[in-house]
C-alpha cells in the first residue's frame, strides 16, 4: 500500500447518537483507518457504540479520543478536511470524494490529515470551517442529507481505493493546526492594530487570510518565520500605538 492510512483520521465533531459513533468507527476500521476522536458528543454511551461497531472495530473505540473542544482535536494535525453539504460566501470551494481522495494519498504521507464531520442535524458551522484547509461535498441525486457513518464510509472507501496507485509527487510535512492557530492569532492582534482589519470584528476580515495561508500549505519553519516577522511588528507598534483592549474570547461556548 503506498500511503500511511494511519495518518488519516477521523473526527466526529458533537455527534448526537451513540450507535452513529460506533457505526462511522466499523466504517472506517473496514477501510483501513484507526484514528477516531469524538468532540462533546451528547451522548457517549460505550454500550451502545460498541453494539454497531462490532467487534471488528472494538479496538477504535478502545483508541477513541473525547475532547471538549475542537481546536484541541485537531492540534496535532497538519491537514484537516471538513465535510458539508452547504454553499455560501464563508465556504471556499468544495471538491469530490473521488478528488479529494487523490490529493490526500501524496499529501498523508508526511502529514497527519484529519476528516472533519459535523453534527448529524446541521452540519459544520462557518466557525468549525475555519480550521479546515479544504472541503468536501458527497454529491446525492436530490435528497442531500446522509447517514454521518454512511459519509465517513463514502470519504474512508475513495481514500483506501485512491492509497491502491503510486503517489504522484511528493509533498513536504506541514505546521500543525497548533502551529497555525498561533500565528493566525498573533496576525489577527497586530492587523487590528495597525488597522488592516476591523477590530470590531476580527474573524471575517481573517478568513481570506485563512484561505490564503491554506492553500499555500506552510511548513513548520515557515510559520516560525512569520512569526518572528509579526513580534517584529510588534515591537514596532510598541513604540508607536497603543495596545488594543482585549476582547472576549474566541472560544466557542
Amino acid at each position: 500500500m503506498k500511503v500511511k492510512l494511519e495518518n488519516i483520521g477521523i473526527i466526529l465533531h458533537r455527534p448526537r447518537y451513540p450507535e452513529n459513533i460506533g457505526a462511522a468507527a466499523r466504517a472506517a476500521k473496514n477501510m483501513g483507518i484507526g484514528r477516531l476522536a469524538v468532540v462533546r458528543p451528547e451522548d457517549c454511551d460505550l454500550t451502545r457504540i460498541l453494539k454497531m461497531a462490532t467487534h471488528n472495530a472494538q479496538e477504535v473505540i478502545e483508541a477513541m479520543e473525547v475532547h471538549d473542544e475542537l481546536e484541541d482535536a485537531l492540534a496535532g494535525y497538519q491537514y484537516v478536511v471538513g465535510t458539508t453539504a452547504r454553499k455560501g460566501s464563508h465556504r471556499q470551494a468544495v471538491k469530490s470524494p473521488r478528488r479529494l481522495a487523490e490529493e490526500l494519498v501524496t499529501l498523508s504521507r508526511s502529514n497527519r490529515t484529519a476528516l472533519l464531520f459535523g453534527p448529524e442535524d446541521r452540519g459544520l458551522t462557518n466557525r468549525d470551517l475555519r480550521y479546515c484547509d479544504a472541503l468536501v461535498t458527497i454529491p446525492t441525486a436530490e435528497f442531500a442529507s446522509l447517514n454521518l457513518a454512511q459519509a465517513v464510509m463514502v470519504l474512508a472507501y475513495e481514500i483506501f481505493l485512491a492509497s491502491l496507485d503510486e503517489p504522484k509527487s511528493f509533498v513536504p510535512r506541514l505546521a500543525e493546526k497548533i502551529e497555525m492557530e498561533a500565528l493566525y492569532a498573533q496576525l489577527q492582534d497586530i492587523l487590528a492594530r495597525i488597522h488592516f482589519i476591523n477590530p470590531e470584528n476580527p474573524e471575517y476580515w481573517m478568513t481570506g487570510i485563512r484561505r490564503f495561508f491554506s492553500r499555500i500549505e506552510l511548513r513548520a519553519r515557515e510559520v516560525r518565520m512569520l512569526r518572528g516577522i509579526c513580534r517584529q511588528m510588534d515591537w514596532y507598534c510598541e513604540q508607536r500605538l497603543p495596545r488594543l483592549p482585549s476582547g472576549p474570547s474566541e472560544r466557542e461556548e
